[in-house]
């Protein structure tokens, strides 16, 4: 930007605010005016996209609280007056800015040297980002565009679904459906990110994402650990106690093997190596946790038959283990 425009433009009338506007207020207004006058809004409108380049030259030296601050010193040692240049040798503003138009004739020199001489050695200083008014980013160097909004949409997938992937779809805000790409083991709660496929952005920017929550519905008979799933397998008193081979479900459907070992307690973990989660961290397993069970109803002779072994078992107290750790 031209340094004599810090005195030729009043950045406040641009944006229709007063001196003392906050920093809230600013951000709507010109949010709204970047709204009406961009480009992409009036496609071939030259004097749209030149009101365009006002508002967001405005907005970004008085939307940083350092550069609002030296505009209104500047503005203020104009005072309504126009600086010119003096007589021979009388240097006013016009006649040091005329120096960066001397291409060629060996005179070069920054802003921050310029502003010294002014400073006379009180502390100096650039105005804008580094060099004088300079503005960063935006629409063709004006301003900092505003990244859209994210959008958050939420799903609900199967056990299965979630364990092994899919590509599902999903009906945005205007109504249109969108693919969303699952990945294997995405886990109750997890949250997938889709760049750029949120609201637009009101003056030029970035769009904003879509974020998408996931529900995992409970599976009736696994859980997840981890990369690993858990199933409970009941086995019989005597399969437990004389040893048996016994099959197990997995999640795929199909069931497999598994062999217990006689006197196997309640509670014992067999595991089944790469039966579990598969994801680019890797796979688990699946974890067989055995659990005795109890019938519930005994005929005549079921009893008789255990109530003779009761008389012929071990007399050991599976609790005196127990007992004697809760006296520690």
């Amino acid at each position: 930007m031209a340094s004599q425009d810090w005195f030729d433009k009043d950045f406040y009338k641009t944006l229709g605010v007063s001196k003392d506007v906050s920093d809230a207020d600013l951000k709507k207004t010109y949010r709204k005016l970047a709204r009406k006058y961009h480009p992409d809004s009036n496609q071939g409108d030259e004097k749209a996209e030149a009101k365009f380049k006002e508002i967001s030259e405005a907005y970004s030296v008085l939307s940083d609280a350092e550069q609002r601050k030296e505009y209104d010193e500047i503005r203020a040692m104009g005072s309504g007056a126009r600086f010119t240049a003096g007589g021979q040798g009388g240097g006013g503003f016009e006649d040091v800015f005329s120096r960066f138009g001397q291409q060629g004739r060996g005179q070069s020199a920054d802003f921050e040297d310029i502003f010294a001489m002014f400073n006379q050695g009180q502390g100096g200083g650039s105005f804008g980002s580094g060099r004088f008014g300079q503005t960063s980013g935006g629409f063709r160097g004006f301003g900092g565009p505003q990244r859209g909004a994210d959008v958050t949409a939420r799903t609900t997938l199967d056990f299965a679904t979630a364990v092994q992937g899919e590509t599902i779809s999903l009906q945005g805000e205007d109504g249109k459906p969108f693919k969303v790409k699952i990945p294997a083991g995405v886990a109750d709660g997890q949250k997938i990110r889709l760049r750029g496929r949120g609201r637009p952005s009101p003056d030029g920017g970035e769009s904003g994402d879509i974020v998408v929550q996931i529900t995992v519905r409970p599976h009736p008979v696994f859980t997840r650990d981890g990369l690993n799933l858990r199933v409970v397998v009941p086995v019989t008193f005597t399969e437990a106690a004389l040893g048996a081979t016994i099959e197990v479900p997995t999640l795929g459907g199909d069931t497999v093997k598994l062999r217990v070992a006689p006197g196997t307690p309640s509670g014992r973990v067999l595991r089944v190596k790469g039966r579990g989660v598969t994801t680019s961290k890797g796979t688990g397993d699946l974890l067989a946790e055995l659990q005795i069970a109890v019938p519930s109803h005994l005929d005549e002779a079921a009893k008789e038959a255990l109530e003779k072994f009761q008389a012929l078992e071990p007399a050991e107290n599976p609790r005196a283990d127990l007992m004697a750790k809760a006296r520690r």
